[in-house]
């Protein structure tokens, strides 16, 4: 009863379902190790030591679906949101080993699929292997941290708002990667038409696909991939 309080308490913020599962699985570990130290202390350590095993060599799967997402360096990310102010970006501050960053991935890869043109991207930083661009941006990786994802709008290469915001503590506020709150706080749907209407001089003349269209030739390996 004890550990079916403590995950629904923490399934409250899940919002897929291999994250409830995850979750049932990590604080069911968690109580077997109690009950096999309870038992025998030998066993608790072989089933700590098997958990730690397991953990080292079975790493959760990355997303490898469609996406029109740029992955930065740290070298290339203040050089990218500078080269066009007319250009909006979109950008998620990543670590691989974050659960909910693994989570977020493909709802970040669909909103990209449905809201990318010419005036507004999207793209990704590696803040676990480029820690100067957590420095620089402020974006805490401890493993204790809150703040991963962190999605961050600029508009003409400065930051407009960012999502979860950081308190006077310095503490970051919760909030719930979900798509719906993604479109309604960061206002997709009238960045992209106000996008569409500032896009480049050299992409006026071509036609925008229906988004159906677009996903479609995605699911046909038109996908663009830039890394």
């Amino acid at each position: 009863m004890f550990l079916s309080a403590i995950v629904m308490m923490k399934n409250r913020r899940s919002i897929t379902v291999e994250q409830h599962i995850g979750n049932i699985f990590m604080f069911s570990k968690v109580a077997n190790a109690i009950l096999f130290f309870r038992l025998d202390i030998r066993m608790g350590l072989l089933y700590l030591t098997l958990c730690i095993v397991f953990l080292m060599t079975c790493k959760p799967p990355l997303y490898m679906g469609p996406e029109y997402i740029k992955y930065f360096s740290d070298k290339t990310i203040d050089e990218e949101l500078e080269r066009d102010k007319r250009v909006t970006w979109i950008v998620e501050f990543f670590a691989n080993w974050s659960s909910e960053c693994q989570s977020f991935a493909p709802i970040f890869a669909d909103l990209s699929l449905k809201y990318n043109c010419s005036g507004l991207h999207f793209g990704k930083v590696d803040v676990g292997r480029y820690t100067d661009v957590s420095t620089r941006y402020k974006v805490s990786t401890s493993p204790l941290t809150k703040q991963l994802p962190t999605l961050i709008l600029f508009q003409g290469g400065t930051e407009i708002m960012r999502r979860p915001q950081i308190d006077k503590k310095g503490r970051a506020v919760s909030w719930t990667f979900s798509e719906e709150n993604v479109i309604r706080e960061f206002n997709l749907n009238e960045l992209y038409q106000k996008a569409k209407k500032q896009s480049k001089p050299r992409d006026e003349g071509s036609e925008e696909l229906p988004e159906g269209q677009a996903a479609a030739g995605l699911a046909n390996g038109e996908t663009k991939k830039e890394k």
